[in-house]
């Protein structure tokens, strides 16, 4: 793509992002990811993160063209340790100098606010890379105490939500019993150096893997009747909460009631396969326009209103070489170009899910209970694809029972 070219679709970008994003959330993410050979400069993709009101960067390394473009941007970064590091990041001297090259010499002109080390480690099944994250997670925090970069820059890792052994309703909310030991351990280090739990939420696998008993309402934010959790009568007008909730359900069992947790990467395609029903542009912009909405309010979940969010839409750019099905390829807000995927056409207040959060009622009238599920999913439609857009572009089907798929395919059975 030539260079003036794209400086001609960034001017158009720049101009008309009060009409493609009228309503921006003060601290909504981006995942920058860049598994392409077809990307814009970083430097011209600073004009583009800008344009849609972005705060927050998460990028799966710590590219320093990246991190040297963003510069005196004010714009925060997350930026990663992918899983074929780990093994080498559990020796100390080599973790320090890890953070020496890719985090500190970018400070203080580039933001940078956390590392997460690794990506989805746990449901990959692979004891080798379990056994080496959270020594891993503590060299790098050892480096940067040793660097006096401790209060600046924290460190986490990012979990796909196959991590959870039970998830409906929200407030049953429970990690895997053969993960429980490994997560503790990983959460105390959490409390301890004050660092977020990162969760991927991907409510579009849900409706893909059961597109007539899914209700793409609930999915999309749009406008629903919702559901009940019975055990503590609060009322989701949409599954990314739902998911949410059952989440701080389940570290609030092992004790952790008071760890943030941060959505680290959600998103819609906006085309996929024969079989990826639901991977439509218009989907897409009704999810990803809502989901930016419903951050615009700064409201938290029915279970923690008062909680933020901490949103990480997944992905500022369509990715050309990404393997897997037709989907992974087309996360992207944005085409290559520049350009816009879709618009994202945000709706109005009236039109978006989540405006009631709280309470068991629509209009005065009482909500129906959910259903009781079956104790255990009827076939493997139930898995979860878990996306690892980091580096090595992984990606692989996770056969444990989610929420993702459990909440609608056995709660809404209207």
């Amino acid at each position: 793509m030539e260079f003036h070219r794209f400086l001609f679709y960034a001017s158009i970008i720049l101009s008309i992002s009060v009409y493609l994003f009228p309503i921006m959330a003060n601290s909504m993410g981006i995942n920058y990811g860049q598994i392409a050979d077809n990307l814009p400069s970083p430097e011209d993709v600073v004009p583009i993160v800008k344009s849609i009101g972005a705060t927050k960067v998460k990028l799966y390394d710590a590219d320093p063209k990246v991190l040297k473009a963003f510069a005196n941007t004010s714009v925060e970064f997350i930026v990663g340790l992918g899983n074929e590091y780990l093994d080498k990041m559990r020796d100390p001297a080599k973790a320090q100098a890890w953070v020496k090259q890719n985090v500190q010499s970018h400070l203080p002109a580039t933001k940078i606010t956390c590392i997460f080390v690794g990506n989805e480690v746990l449901t990959f099944n692979d004891t080798s890379l379990s056994n080496s994250l959270l020594p891993a997670m503590q060299s790098v925090h050892t480096a940067l105490v040793n660097l006096g970069l401790d209060k600046q820059v924290t460190v986490t890792t990012a979990h796909s939500l196959s991590i959870l052994e039970t998830s409906y309703p929200p407030s049953s909310g429970a990690f895997r019993e053969d993960l429980v030991d490994c997560l503790s351990e990983t959460l105390s280090f959490h409390q301890k150096t004050g660092s977020p739990f990162l969760i991927n939420a991907y409510p579009f696998f849900a409706y893909k893997g059961n597109p007539k008993q899914v209700q793409l309402d609930f999915v999309l934010f749009q406008p629903n009747q919702g559901v009940i959790d019975p055990a503590t009568n609060l009322h989701y007008d949409n599954m990314l909460y739902a998911q949410i909730d059952a989440v701080y359900n389940a570290l609030a069992s092992l004790g952790y009631k008071k760890l943030p947790v941060h959505i680290s990467e959600t998103g819609w395609p906006s085309k996929g396969d024969e079989d990826e029903v639901g991977a439509t542009p218009d989907n897409a912009k009704k999810y990803n326009g809502n989901l930016i909405k419903l951050m615009s309010k700064k409201t938290g979940t029915p279970m923690r209103p008062n909680s933020d969010l901490n949103i990480y839409v997944f992905a500022l750019f369509n990715e050309n070489m990404k393997p897997g099905p037709t989907s992974e390829r087309n996360y992207g807000l944005f085409k290559p170009d520049g350009t816009p995927a879709y618009s994202l056409g945000i709706s109005s207040t009236s039109n978006v899910a989540g405006s009631n959060t709280t309470t068991g009622e629509t209009n005065g009238k009482p909500l129906s209970p959910i259903p009781t599920p079956p104790s255990t999913p009827t076939s493997s439609s139930t898995g979860y694809l878990s996306i690892s857009p980091a580096t090595q572009g992984r990606y692989e089907f996770v056969g444990t029972v989610l929420l993702a798929s459990l909440i609608l395919t056995k709660m809404l059975l209207w």
